[in-house]
C-alpha cells in the first residue's frame, strides 16, 4: 500500500483550510483518512502550521511520501531536516503576536504547575522524613523500656 502525507480540503468555499493526512494515495482528497498529523490554515497573515512533529516523524520513518506542498511545510516546521539527521533543525514558522501571547501565557501555566508540583513534593519528603522521625523515637523509647 502506498501511503502519502497530504492536504485534505476542510472549510467553506473562498475560505480553505486544510488537514494534513496520511492516506492512501489511491483514496480520493477528501477520503478516508488514516490519521490526522495537523492543520494548516493560509488564510490568516501569517499562516497557521500546526503539524504534530513526533506523528510526522514516524509517517516519514514508514515510508509514507510527503506532497509538494506538505513537504514545503515540512521544510518550514523542520521535520524533514529532523528526518535526515539534522538534530539541530529549527522551525522557520512565523508566529503571530496573538499566539506568541497564548503560548507566553501557556508557558507561565506550565512553570506555576511545575513549581506546585515540585512544592507537593518536597512537602510530601518532608511529611515522609518527619514520620520516619517519629518511628525511630518510638524505637528507641521501646528499646530504653526493655533496657530498664
Amino acid at each position: 500500500m502506498a501511503v502519502r502525507i497530504r492536504l485534505k480540503r476542510v472549510g467553506k468555499i473562498h475560505a480553505a483550510q486544510y488537514r494534513v493526512v496520511v492516506v492512501d494515495s489511491r483514496k480520493k482528497r477528501d477520503g478516508r483518512v488514516i490519521e490526522e498529523v495537523g492543520y494548516y490554515d493560509p488564510q490568516p497573515n501569517p499562516s497557521i502550521i500546526r503539524i504534530d512533529s513526533d506523528r510526522a516523524q514516524y509517517w516519514l520513518g514508514v515510508g509514507a511520501q510527503p506532497s509538494d506542498q506538505v513537504r514545503k511545510l515540512l521544510v518550514l516546521t523542520g521535520d524533514i531536516a529532523k528526518f535526515n539527521g539534522k538534530a539541530d533543525a529549527v522551525s522557520r514558522v512565523q508566529v503571530s503576536e496573538a499566539d506568541k501571547a497564548a503560548q507566553a501565557e501557556q508557558a507561565v501555566k506550565d512553570a506555576e504547575a511545575a513549581a506546585e508540583k515540585s512544592k507537593a513534593a518536597a512537602s510530601a519528603k518532608k511529611a515522609e522524613e518527619k514520620a520516619a522521625a517519629v518511628e525511630a523515637e518510638k524505637a528507641s523509647e521501646e528499646a530504653a523500656g526493655e533496657d530498664a
